[in-house]
């Protein structure tokens, strides 16, 4: 997204909060903004569309400051996970998202509906991926129905600690709270073998995150073969073997790979170009890039 476009976008976020989504007129964006109506049909091709835009580049630079929290941390570490709420709740608030939800969903409007839907999707994904994360595979059949309930307790706790006359809960205290509540379910919920939704309902509800195709496999399969051979041959193949594993695990037995992590890899591994062979580096760093460059258009 270019600069001037941006722009747009953040001054649009203004006007939707001030004056509330339905209220704000194209016209006030371009006085707002200094833009002329070509401009703006030129970016966006109604004001749904921009809003659209405004959840993204919210939701892109939320998505990127939560990851960031793990960057060098244990995946398991459950006190990495409460950071990463109350970031999201943080933000949240600070950028006003929950009232310009139910803004969109009083509107009845079915696209914007649906965009919502499929963002609120999303998040349950990711906390499913990081449950996964914390509790571990043999929990897995267990924790979509806790990421479920989890973005209930969430929700509610959030909602009724504001109206609450006496109190002054602090997000933290809300996010530590609610993944504490949650733990104890996940070890109910496992022993006594309860589940309501199985987890393969993700690939219905969001399908652009089911497994890679079967030519990416092929093709995976086929880049990393000159690589493990290599590694045959030199003596700090461990090191380079765990990033491999890592990459493939990451994108082959993931739903949602995580991609700055997978940046992250692939820098290293470059950096063994001339040990790997410098060409077969770079092709199997283009395939993985391929994969989530088409991984983000979904999005």
């Amino acid at each position: 997204m270019n600069d001037r476009k941006q722009l747009v976008v953040k001054k649009a976020h203004e006007l939707f909060i001030d004056k509330g989504f339905q209220a704000t007129s194209i016209q006030d964006i371009l006085d707002y903004s200094g833009i002329s109506k070509g401009t703006f049909y030129n970016y966006f091709s109604s004001k749904n569309e921009l809003l659209i835009a405004v959840f993204k580049s919210i939701t892109k630079m939320m998505e990127q400051e939560r990851n960031n929290l793990l960057i060098g941390q244990d995946p398991a570490n459950l006190e990495v996970f409460v950071k990463q709420i109350e970031l999201q709740l943080t933000l949240n608030r600070k950028h006003k998202l929950l009232s310009l939800f139910e803004e969109v969903f009083v509107s009845n409007d079915p696209e914007l509906r649906q965009f919502i839907r499929r963002n609120h999707l999303r998040f349950i994904h990711w906390v499913y991926q990081r449950f996964t994360d914390l509790f571990g595979e043999d929990k897995k059949p267990f924790l979509l129905d806790c990421s479920i309930m989890f973005m209930g307790i969430l929700q509610y706790n959030l909602k009724y600690s504001a109206m609450a006359k006496g109190t002054n809960l602090s997000i933290h205290q809300i996010s530590r709270y609610s993944v504490d509540r949650i733990v104890k379910i996940v070890e109910e919920v496992s022993k006594t073998g309860a589940q309501l939704i199985q987890p393969h309902q993700l690939e219905e509800w969001l399908p652009q995150y089911n497994k890679t195709n079967q030519i990416f496999r092929e093709n995976f399969k086929e880049a990393l073969k000159p690589l493990l051979k290599s590694l045959l041959q030199i003596p700090e193949s461990e090191k380079y073997l765990e990033l491999l594993e890592f990459i493939k695990d990451e994108v082959i037995k993931t739903r949602m790979p995580r991609k700055f992590l997978i940046q992250s890899a692939l820098q290293s591994l470059q950096s063994a170009g001339a040990l790997l062979g410098e060409k077969q580096v770079e092709n199997f760093r283009r395939l993985v890039d391929s994969y989530l460059n088409q991984i983000k258009e979904k999005e």
